[in-house]
């Protein structure tokens, strides 16, 4: 049952010892929503498969308590927060629980006692609403990590509304924190040269399709796929697909431009329908999303290509043509 913040607020009044579960590789916008909730009502933040590099200095800085791959059946009632699919909670067994998240799609809502959904940029949007519909303060760090949640889920503002301004606008006047201490923060994240390795290694394998003036991009590496569909977006691609395999599991992470999602690409939408195509799990936003399947990793990313391909030709009235990056450089050169 779909509920508003209010309801969502009285609802978990009834229940004691709640375990506030995060995503896998949690992000500082899960992180710091399961915080503010736990110090507004109480509660135990736990980690299903680690966190980011940023949402780790966040822990470090604000002394955010969290439990590392915690077990649901010790706890009277799970919020999940921030999540989508169950394949981002490593397919864990809940019984009883709710949701919270903001994501375009979400499966985990059909068998959850209640759930909470809007369609903002982060969900800490939709946890601030929380916050003031009980009437509950806001301290310096919960005001920290959740301008840090929204800043990183919105890629610095990208992809923010007037919605998102107006709140942060809010969280600064109620928690009295300067926006250049999140900046700081978040300019404190050492550089993972893993992450760099594997960023690199994303764009020497990258293949292009070009349709009119749009690019689709496509790579591979052994982890870190979200930072290098990221990456790829940042170079000059419009979307971009790469996969990550880890035996018979493989997941894409996918990322486009706002132009490319005004032009009729929905990655949330077209990740949930492909992966439904092989019994896995999909979804996310219009400018990200991401799957994770049993399959063939080139196969799969030939079919993220291929539906785009076909979105944008209806949408530009254009054919898509094969590009490698020699020839393009070879075309710069001539001119």
């Amino acid at each position: 049952m779909e509920v508003d913040e209010a309801e969502f607020f009285n609802r978990l009044l009834d229940y004691q010892n709640i375990l506030y579960l995060c995503h896998r590789n949690a992000d500082p916008d899960a992180i710091s929503s399961a915080f503010a909730l736990s110090e507004a009502i109480g509660g135990t933040i736990g980690l299903v498969d680690g966190c980011n590099r940023v949402a780790s200095v966040l822990i470090d800085r604000l002394g955010i308590e969290v439990v590392d791959k915690p077990n649901p059946a010790d706890y009277g009632f799970v919020v999940v927060v921030d999540t989508s699919t169950k394949a981002q909670l490593n397919d864990l067994e809940l019984t009883r629980y709710c949701v919270i998240d903001h994501h375009t799609t979400t499966a985990l809502t059909e068998n959850a006692e209640f759930y909470l959904h809007r369609n903002s940029t982060s969900t800490v949007e939709i946890v601030y609403n929380i916050l003031k519909a009980m009437g509950a303060p806001i301290n310096r760090r919960v005001g920290i990590g959740m301008l840090t949640g929204i800043v990183t889920d919105t890629g610095h503002f990208k992809h923010a509304s007037a919605d998102t301004f107006r709140t942060v606008a809010k969280i600064i006047e109620d928690s009295g924190v300067e926006y250049g201490e999140v900046l700081d923060l978040m300019a404190a994240t050492p550089q993972d040269i893993s992450m760099r390795i594997a960023i690199l290694k994303a764009a020497s394998r990258v293949e292009l399709d070009r349709v009119q003036d749009m690019l689709i991009a496509s790579s591979h590496v052994s982890s870190f796929g979200g930072s290098a569909s990221s990456m790829l977006i940042n170079i000059g691609a419009d979307i971009a697909f790469v996969g990550t395999a880890k035996g018979e599991s493989v997941r894409v992470s996918a990322r486009a431009k706002r132009d490319a999602v005004n032009s009729g690409v929905n990655l949330g939408q077209l990740m949930e329908d492909i992966s439904s195509e092989y019994n896995g799990t999909g979804g996310g936003h219009s400018g990200a999303a991401g799957i994770d399947v049993i399959a063939d990793m080139k196969e799969v990313l030939n079919k993220c290509r291929e539906r785009t391909k076909k979105i944008l030709e209806a949408s530009l009235g254009a054919k898509s043509t094969e590009i490698s990056c020699e020839d393009e450089i070879d075309e710069f050169e001539d001119e």
